[in-house]
């Protein structure tokens, strides 16, 4: 028994060019057995089939037909199958500035047919859409260039930038500080001999104060001799 896929849709529309003139259609089924896959695609509708099953589950097999609310043109599509989706951009056969006002040709609704917000732009906005879609728009060769975009990755190159880190080898020049060291050493050395000098000068002044003393006449002694020898002392009767 077979599963209906997710099926996610977008367009953009034209009047003059025919590369606007698409339908983008991408059938959300990761790991699609290639062996299995049909896609029949005609100016009218698609049908599709294919088994696919992620790791640990069991394989399924998916299918769906789908009639266009207008013609389109298979030689101008294009379709491409990845690990994660099968992505399909269908060219309409008829210049038109609207909308398809569905994908179907039935009104009828369809649960597993969602709209696709990633590529999804209002009719009136269409003009001002980013650039980023113009490789989107050459349905013969731009589905490809889509993988293309990997190439960004080359945006990690950025990380040199973690070179930049060398900058704090700048802290080396703390190491001149080792220059000071030189002048440290030779201030102590300057600081000693100066230090050395003025202790030999306190010391000489100490000595002189003695020589001061015992070169002064009876030396230290006041002008009070104080009391006589007793020797010298006269009996009293």
């Amino acid at each position: 028994m077979s599963v209906h896929p997710e099926v996610l849709w977008a367009q953009r529309s034209s009047a003059s060019d025919d590369k606007k003139n698409i339908v983008y259609l991408t059938v959300n089924l990761p790991n699609i057995d290639e062996s299995s896959l049909k896609c029949e695609l005609t100016s009218t509708s698609i049908d599709f089939e294919a088994d696919a099953g992620t790791q640990g589950a069991p394989v399924k097999h998916y299918a769906f037909s789908v009639d266009f609310y207008s013609e389109i043109d298979p030689d101008l599509s294009a379709k491409k199958l990845s690990s994660r989706s099968y992505s399909l951009v269908l060219r309409k056969k008829e210049k038109n500035a609207e909308y398809w006002p569905r994908l179907t040709k039935e009104k009828a609704r369809n649960a597993f047919i969602k709209t696709d917000f990633s590529k999804w732009v209002d009719e009136d906005e269409q003009d001002g859409e980013s650039a980023a879609l113009d490789d989107d728009l050459d349905p013969m060769g731009g589905m490809g260039g889509m993988g293309g975009m990997g190439g960004m990755g080359g945006m990690g190159g950025m990380g040199g930038m973690g070179g930049m880190g060398g900058m704090g080898g700048m802290g080396g020049m703390g190491g001149m500080g080792g220059m000071g060291g030189m002048d440290f050493e030779k201030m102590m050395s300057q600081m000693g001999d100066l230090g050395g000098a003025g202790s030999a000068e306190g010391s000489g002044g100490d000595g002189n104060d003695a020589d001061s003393d015992a070169d002064t006449p009876g030396g230290s002694d006041s002008e009070d001799d104080g009391p006589p020898p007793l020797e010298a002392v006269e009996p009293t009767a």
